[in-house]
């Protein structure tokens, strides 16, 4: 008989004020000892105390923190405010602490970074706290049964709320900041959780047969909506998360900087020298990312393979080409 092993994965979608002390924790090669909690800049002593109890979880933690950190930067590469960091905490500067939708997006994808990563680390076998989740099973319309090593979701997401979220419970039900960030929080959380899809092995069948074309079925793609999130270049679809940054859910304050000046108080990069798109019209356009300001063109040379061929056996060769482009810089 034909056996069909299917689970249910999380795919990395091709589609913090105070609390973004989670990103700092990439900057931490391991996490192996009691007293590197102590040492965690930024965390409140509830957290120090869940870092000692869960150090094997800790690095998961911090893989899903950098995760974060990565997804906000591809997501916000041609807006004016690039999501990019400092050396010092909050690592995002002051734009996360005035209750912004960009704010609102980096509580969001921290916290679901800190559950996927969590997930993905039970379900490959990295801690022993947790494992597959193996109460995902059942008989496909042609008779098949199938179950598997699902990843578990229900471990990573309860992680993420109960290390994430502490930092805002800490403050009290009656802040209004706190709920918004705790709902932004489960937002995130939310979105790994919409997105989970059943992925199918067959055992026993062959090419063309029901379980076959059942297994396609049940391991359709989820992408990134190309009207609303762009299309990625990057080939790899598992190391990255994604949540848009007009995802429904997401609660901000609709006041917010302009994002075009340097503002050295406020940690503000400004948009001086970032590279524009001189023909667009979106907010990448030279027009919109410049402030108005004007921008500088240069011709640049750029180095590129060319000319590749496939070799036996087996690799592949190619020249370097050289080629001249413009390239447009805001005043």
């Amino acid at each position: 008989s034909t056996f069909m092993s299917c689970f249910r994965s999380l795919r990395l979608l091709t589609q913090i004020t105070e609390c973004l002390y989670l990103a700092k924790l990439s900057s931490v090669g391991s996490i192996s000892e009691e007293e590197t909690c102590e040492k965690l800049k930024g965390l409140i002593q509830r957290q120090v105390q869940m870092c000692k109890r869960n150090l094997e979880v800790m690095d998961s933690v911090r893989r899903g923190a950098q995760l974060a950190i990565e997804e906000c930067q591809y997501q916000f590469r041609n807006r004016r405010w690039n999501c990019s960091t400092l050396d010092s905490l909050p690592v995002f500067g002051k734009v996360v602490t005035q209750g912004t939708r960009e704010a609102a997006f980096v509580y969001a994808i921290s916290s679901a970074g800190v559950a996927f990563a969590v997930t993905r680390a039970c379900s490959s076998g990295e801690l022993e706290k947790c494992g597959c989740d193996r109460t995902v099973h059942g008989v496909s319309p042609q008779g098949f049964q199938w179950s598997g090593c699902s990843d578990n979701i229900a471990y990573g997401v309860a992680f993420s709320q109960s290390f994430v979220d502490v930092r805002e419970r800490s403050k009290g039900a009656s802040s209004s900041r706190a709920l918004m960030n705790l709902h932004n929080n489960e937002a995130g959380r939310k979105a790994i959780l919409t997105h989970m899809r059943v992925e199918c092995k067959c055992h026993g069948g062959w090419s063309g047969s029901p379980c076959e074309l059942e297994r396609h079925r049940r391991s359709f793609r989820l992408g990134r909506s190309p009207s609303r999130l762009g299309t990625r270049g990057r080939t790899s679809t598992d190391h990255s998360i994604s949540i848009p940054f007009q995802h429904p859910d997401l609660v901000g304050e609709p006041a917010r900087p302009d994002f075009c000046k340097q503002d050295s108080a406020a940690a503000l990069l400004g948009t001086r020298g970032r590279t524009c798109n001189k023909t667009s019209k979106a907010i990448d356009g030279c027009e919109l990312l410049c402030c108005g300001r004007g921008f500088h063109t240069a011709q640049v040379e750029l180095a590129e393979r060319c000319s590749c061929k496939f070799h036996w056996c087996c690799f592949v060769k190619c020249r370097q080409c050289q080629r001249l482009v413009e390239l447009h810089t805001c005043r």
